[in-house]
């Protein structure tokens, strides 16, 4: 039997992604397992779960590395540690820089709660409601050098209601990212996603 895919988390605050990851890889029939849990906040929830569930939960203070390539390479180093295969970005609070995105190329996935392209960046549910969209949702994609501008895998929409804050919305739009990541994981790890130019080429 094939082993399963060795995956990498980084993430940086309440870990619920993270979670949703670890909660599919213990079904059986799931192809991959979380290898490593890497932080950039030594108080991250995501950490104390790892720990929780029997990962390895390492922090990683930016503060003791010179520069964001430094700090990137350090990453690098702990994921090649643990044999990752493919890295997920859950709530990572840092921007990765150009030399790390050249190494894992093809191999890093991001999670964001908007339709990309629309409302990349921080704070897209606000952005969501200050444009007045109808329909928002959650876009899981591979990372590139931009801010949530990679090639998308899998996106699903989400209504705004008439009456809804930055929380209700969030808070929808979560429950589907929870549902999307583990389903692009999986797709990953059983070499049905391929990246040709900008689009992924989704083999169902």
């Amino acid at each position: 039997m094939k082993e399963p895919l060795r995956v990498g988390v980084l993430a940086s605050g309440r870990g619920s992604n993270l979670q949703a990851i670890l909660d599919a890889s213990a079904r059986a029939d799931f192809p991959a397992r979380v290898a490593v849990v890497v932080s950039d906040r030594e108080g991250a929830r995501a950490l104390k779960i790892a720990a929780e569930r029997g990962v390895p939960a390492v922090f990683l203070n930016p503060k003791d590395f010179g520069d964001r390539e430094a700090y990137d390479a350090a990453i690098t180093k702990v994921l090649e540690a643990h044999q990752v295969g493919l890295v997920c970005l859950a709530g990572f609070m840092r921007i990765l820089g150009p030399a790390f995105v050249r190494a894992w190329r093809g191999r890093v996935m991001n999670i964001h709660p908007s339709l990309l392209p629309a409302f990349p960046g921080l704070n897209a549910q606000r952005q969501a409601l200050d444009h007045g969209v109808k329909i928002s949702g959650a876009t899981v994609h591979f990372v590139d050098e931009g801010v949530d501008t990679g090639p998308i895998i899998l996106q699903s929409s989400v209504p705004v209601q008439p009456d809804d804050s930055e929380e209700t919305l969030a808070a929808r739009i979560l429950a589907e990212e929870h549902r999307l990541y583990p389903q692009a994981v999986r797709l990953f790890a059983e070499g049905r996603l391929r990246i040709v130019g900008s689009r992924v080429i989704v083999e169902w």
